[in-house]
């Protein structure tokens, strides 16, 4: 049995990962869902129609992802997570997703597991040049740990 993802963020964002997700994995479709928390939006609604969601997904293994914790979307996905069956990871990101989706196969905890390492590797500073047109660093250098990979 897949592991399903619901995304839970401000609007328009949950939508638009998946919407990434789709155009990279085309399969994924039945497995990940997407809610956008409106602005003015009683969380109660949005509450009740992420439960509709869960529902609709009818898995019994799902990751929920939320964008910010402390916020909103974050608080909704709080009260609906029930740590047996689903699992929360806030801070969610097209790289987090992106190794979610690849390995929905695998069990909720290797997913989550997954999803958070994908997450955090997949945030980096990048060179605006190429490194061969970059200048060489003195030796004395103000930051030594300063340096790409």
């Amino acid at each position: 049995m897949s592991t399903s993802i619901l995304i839970i963020a401000h609007a328009p964002l949950a939508h638009a990962l998946r919407e990434c997700a789709l155009h990279v994995f085309s399969d994924c479709g039945d497995s990940v869902a997407a809610l956008d928390v409106q602005p003015h939006a009683a969380p109660e609604d949005s509450l009740a129609q992420a439960r509709g969601l869960l529902q609709q997904m009818g898995t019994h293994s799902t990751l929920v992802l939320t964008d910010l914790f402390g916020a909103t979307p974050c608080n909704i996905a709080q009260r609906l997570v029930d740590g047996v069956g689903s699992r929360l990871v806030a801070g969610v990101n097209l790289p987090m997703l992106l190794r979610a989706v690849s390995y929905r196969a695998e069990p909720l905890d290797a997913v989550v597991s997954r999803a958070v390492v994908g997450g955090t590797q997949g945030v980096m500073q990048v060179a605006i040049a190429a490194p061969q047109n970059q200048t060489r660093r003195n030796s004395h250098d103000q930051d030594p740990h300063d340096h790409q990979q």
